[in-house]
């Protein structure tokens, strides 16, 4: 079994908060001294968010461009530096292909990982990945029973945050994987709302499921309008005969 990463010290973890908690209460006593001072430090650490905020709004749109080609791309840079590369790097890209529907190109890259110890302890990720899968594929029996599964694996140690948004993800996945077996449940259409919310990597694979829901239940007329905006699909995705089927159905 491989060894886990070493974890910082608890001083290396607080130190970045701890700067920011003195640098908080050095503006408040500069503006309580000189109110004049509230402007400029306001402007200050505007400059400091503003290219946090611009990248972030930029990978957003990637990511919900459907340029998975461009994607895969993007993240080249961090996957060639990750641990036990042979096995992740692919579960990585079949991750961004499944997400965008392009089924033949994700089944290939999980056949180029390298199943080993790293395989067996990214069960999460392939449960992800097989859920979409077989979801498009036309297996949804396999499809729900796998996102179960998902659901069903025990919390990794993170923070409140990250805790809610995969509870968002495992959530919405079983919804979708519901979805396209046509035996939603109440509340499946939030739980897919707020998953195409907690990521955009899979925005739209969310939103066809939305869709999808909105016609088995008789609104067909919200169809078109949850389905706005989408990237104009190559033939390679199951995303593009999804599109056109459900606009029929929905008109």
């Amino acid at each position: 079994m491989a060894s886990p990463p070493s974890r910082p010290s608890r001083a290396l973890l607080f130190f970045p908060l701890s700067v920011a908690a003195l640098s908080a209460l050095l503006a408040a006593q500069m503006i309580s001294r000189d109110a004049r001072f509230a402007v400029p430090l306001a402007g200050f650490a505007l400059l400091l968010l503003v290219p946090a905020f611009i990248g972030r709004w930029r990978m957003r749109r990637l990511l919900r461009s459907g340029d998975v080609e461009r994607v895969i791309g993007t993240w080249a840079g961090s996957i060639d530096r990750i641990a036990h590369r042979e096995t992740m790097a692919p579960l990585l890209q079949a991750t961004a292909y499944a997400a965008y529907g392009w089924v033949e190109a994700a089944r290939r890259s999980l056949d180029r990982a390298i199943k080993g110890p790293a395989w067996d302890a990214a069960l999460e990720q392939r449960l992800f990945v097989e859920t979409l899968l077989d979801s498009f594929e036309g297996d949804r029996a396999g499809a729900v029973r796998k996102a179960q599964a998902l659901e069903a694996l025990p919390m990794p140690a993170a923070g409140a945050l990250a805790r809610r948004r995969i509870a968002s993800l495992r959530s919405g996945l079983a919804a979708m994987a519901r979805a396209f077996a046509h035996a939603s449940q109440d509340g499946d259409t939030r739980a897919l709302a707020r998953a195409a919310a907690a990521s955009p990597l899979v925005h739209w694979a969310m939103r066809y499921a939305e869709a999808i829901v909105a016609l088995d239940r008789g609104r067909g007329a919200a169809v078109p309008g949850l389905l706005s905006g989408a990237p104009s699909w190559p033939a390679e995705s199951a995303f593009h005969e999804y599109h056109q089927e459900l606009l029929a159905r929905a008109g």
